[in-house]
């Protein structure tokens, strides 16, 4: 008996005999991969939107803007602004970041926000326009300078003068337009057209207007003139001359042959 209880103490002391240690040490390497212990796998970042407002904004030229951008995600890494434009202050709270821009003077631009979420970057863009529909449109009174009349129409305070057309209608149709698209000018800008219209019997009394155009890319400003009417007689100074001496020569005449007439007919009762 004492013999068997010696064999089993040797068995318990012998390195080689599994113990619970061990089988919890085993157990646990085969859960670790070749690179270690195994962790579990990372969440997937939920989708996240960004956002800019307002999207599309039009300003005077020399304006400025507060541009918003905002976005969804809880905790983002950063944001940015892409543009242009000369940026001024900015405001920023959670989930969200303010931008100012500066003395707006290119007719358009875009702007893009950017924010980083989990790794992830995306973006919103906006459009800024900088117009001035002009201030007024006048067109002048009609001369009548021989046998055409010299038409002048004014467009004040118009930006941009490269996206401007001018128009004159005599009655429902076009007679005369110009583009001023060669003018890159970034500021505000008076124009003057001058157009000749040859003068014809059916014209007098038509009513002409002139319209100044904005097409700026799908956003058109339409202005228009007061409309003037043709006069049936419009003298210049110098009609009024040429007919002022015309009724003199002609009043000149009929006195000399009534005077003729006058002293052949006193000739021919003497006689009698």
């Amino acid at each position: 008996m004492g013999s068997l209880l010696l064999l089993l103490l040797l068995l318990l002391l012998s390195p080689s005999y599994p113990r619970g240690g061990s089988a919890w040490r085993r157990r646990s390497a085969r859960t670790q991969g070749p690179g270690g212990p195994s962790r579990a796998p990372p969440e997937t970042s939920a989708p996240f939107w960004v956002r800019i407002s307002p999207e599309f904004k039009a300003v005077p030229p020399g304006g400025s803007v507060w541009l918003n951008c905002s976005s969804s995600c809880p905790l983002p890494e950063g944001s940015s602004l892409r543009t242009e434009l000369r940026r001024g202050d900015t405001l920023s709270g959670h989930g969200w970041v303010s931008y100012q821009l500066l003395d707006v003077r290119a007719w358009s631009s875009d702007v893009h926000c950017f924010v980083t979420c989990a790794g992830e970057t995306r973006g919103a863009t906006a459009r800024i326009t900088a117009y001035k529909q002009p201030r007024s449109v006048i067109l002048e009174p009609p001369v009548l300078m021989g046998s055409e009349y010299t038409l002048r129409c004014h467009v004040t305070h118009v930006f941009p003068v490269g996206f401007l057309v001018v128009i004159l209608r005599r009655g429902g149709r076009v007679i005369y337009s110009e583009s001023l698209e060669r003018f890159t000018g970034r500021d505000l800008a008076n124009v003057t057209l001058t157009y000749a219209l040859r003068a014809r019997p059916s014209d007098f009394g038509q009513p002409v207007t002139c319209y100044a155009r904005l097409d700026l890319d799908g956003l058109v400003v339409l202005s228009s003139s007061a409309p003037m009417t043709l006069p049936v007689l419009a003298w210049s100074p110098a009609s009024k001359a040429l007919a002022s001496t015309s009724i003199a020569a002609l009043v000149g005449i009929l006195l000399v042959v009534g005077a003729l007439c006058l002293r052949k007919y006193l000739s021919m009762k003497s006689q009698a």
